[in-house]
């Protein structure tokens, strides 16, 4: 799961099951025998080769997700479906840019409208470049200072936002319940960036800031991208107090604020210029597999699974320095691998085409499933549905969340489909956090934009993301292994229903944004 900065939550929900359920004949007895092949223990031994440390975190790119990339392959070479790749390969190559911080030329600035103070940050030892673009380019503008605890309902007007970089005197304990909506924000506001002025040491904040010097790598995004994100920076307030006291005072008062605290600070502007240089290119994996359908004419409509199969690597100099990534996402990955294994069965081709994909990058920026989006192996317009796997091995042992239903009928066949099969065991809720905006950030985003309709299914965080806890070991294979089976039970009814879902009106209009579906 890509989050803009690092979240967690969990909570309850309503049962989807709110929705009316169309009754649906039972499965045939080949596509039950069929999904029976989905089992706990091969969950459990995929997820262990997948988030293995041999695997080293699988970043994008290294030779770990090379690793994954083939072992995936292989998988599906074995089931019997169709390489969907490159030049007959089970695998999409998409192309990457290596970059390297300009370090000492980048920097964040504070100063005085009339010139008399000045605060100068390097990003060499004090500034941690958490998202936006390196553009080589200053961008300067008034400041709007924030404290307190940040509830974006009680911010200022988004016209006296505009254009203003946020200072957020933030707390670095609570930032993970914060951060996202703060970032959202921001760029919904149309805000220059943000600068969040930490309590964290600021030898902590140096040696992160030190390690923005490594080799980083970047991809051109696609036309019409998902994301226009302000650069967002951390800062320590210590460093700043070294160079202007005096703010001591605003910081205290922000800080002992009990609410939303926000106000124009036009005495000062601020500056974030940050500057990389190109060292090369190199490219990353998807991998995808087809499995045609049975009817002659609705083998040319296609079902989508997805999973990304990437992580975040390794986090230098930490005692266990491999992020294994076996809930994120490793359980989506297992899980398209299992839904290809039942589905090439004897007996249980549906009349449509499926298609398997798992993607790279997400963790970067969703880059793996927008180049997929942009470069499908079949015309984006055959594909009717898409089903996106992110973290679903944690948490709730008999509940799964489903993002998206309420724009589509896809909803309803998912209710359906799980009130026809309970001896799965499986609840499946509503998204019990729709102010943290899941629906646009994970991969099925890149294809809801592109008008295909989604669902997403997600168990939630949990203390172990992206860290070295996120261990096989605490997956949940029996929980896993039964979601799995209800996914293969939806792709199923999708596949094989007369009509391909439809959208609601609102909804495509809102998210493909270009004129309501009739």
């Amino acid at each position: 799961m890509r989050y803009l900065l690092s979240l967690t939550a969990l909570a309850v929900a309503t049962p989807l099951a709110a929705q009316s359920a169309a009754k649906l004949q039972p499965p045939s007895k080949a596509v039950t025998k069929a999904a029976a092949t989905i089992t706990q223990a091969d969950v459990a031994r995929r997820v262990g080769i997948i988030a293995d440390d041999s695997m080293m975190g699988r970043d994008t790119p290294s030779q770990g997700l090379e690793q994954t990339a083939a072992y995936i392959a292989a998988q599906f070479k074995a089931f019997g479906l169709r390489p969907a790749g490159d030049n007959n390969s089970y695998l999409q190559r998409y192309p990457l840019t290596l970059r390297k911080l300009k370090v000492d030329e980048s920097y964040m600035q504070a100063a005085e409208v009339e010139g008399f103070g000045l605060v100068v940050l390097p990003y060499a030892t004090s500034v941690v470049h958490h998202v936006g673009p390196l553009t080589g380019k200053p961008i300067t503008a008034p400041m709007i200072m924030l404290g307190g605890p940040p509830d974006p309902e009680k911010f200022l007007p988004d016209s006296l936002l505009q254009g203003k970089f946020l200072m957020w005197v933030m707390d670095w304990a609570t930032v993970d319940k914060t951060a996202n909506a703060v970032v959202m924000k921001a760029m919904s506001a149309g805000m220059a960036g943000i600068v969040a002025i930490s309590n964290r040491s600021q030898e902590e904040v140096a040696r992160e800031a030190a390690r923005a010097g490594r080799v980083q790598v970047s991809r051109p995004t696609t036309e019409g991208q998902a994301y226009t994100i302000p650069p967002g920076v951390e800062v320590p307030e210590a460093a700043i107090l070294e160079q202007v006291p005096e703010a001591q005072e605003t910081f205290d008062q922000l800080r002992a604020a009990t609410q939303t605290t926000m106000f124009p600070f036009p005495e000062w502007e601020a500056t974030i210029m940050a500057a990389d240089t190109v060292l090369g290119d190199t490219t990353a994996p998807n991998v995808v597999a087809i499995l045609e359908g049975s009817d002659p004419k609705l083998k040319n409509e296609y079902v989508l699974y997805t999973a990304h199969m990437d992580h975040i690597g390794i986090t230098p100099g930490a005692p266990d320095s491999i992020n294994n990534g076996a809930d994120d996402d490793a359980s989506g990955t297992v899980g398209v691998v299992e839904l290809a294994e039942a589905f090439s069965q004897p007996g249980a081709r549906p009349k449509r085409s499926v298609i398997f994909a798992t993607v790279s990058g997400e963790e970067k920026g969703l880059w793996g499933s927008d180049y997929f989006a942009a470069h499908p192996p079949v015309p984006l317009e055959q594909i009717v549905a898409n089903i996106n796997i992110d973290m679903i091995g944690r948490n709730w042992p008999d509940t799964i969340v489903a993002i998206g239903r309420e724009h589509s009928d896809l909803g309803q066949t998912l209710a359906a489909v799980d009130a026809a099969h309970p001896e799965l065991g499986m609840t499946v809720i509503d998204d019990p956090w729709p102010e943290e905006n899941y629906y646009r950030r994970s991969d099925h985003f890149n294809f809801a934009r592109r008008g295909v309709p989604v669902l997403f299914f997600f168990n939630g965080n949990h203390p172990d993301y992206h860290g070295a806890g996120d261990s096989p070991d605490k997956i949940n294979a029996e929980k896993e292994a039964r979601i799995v089976k209800l996914l293969f039970y939806l792709g199923q009814e999708i596949a094989n229903a007369p009509q391909r879902p439809e959208w609601k009106a609102d909804s495509y209009k809102e998210i493909v944004g270009e004129g309501s579906k009739e």
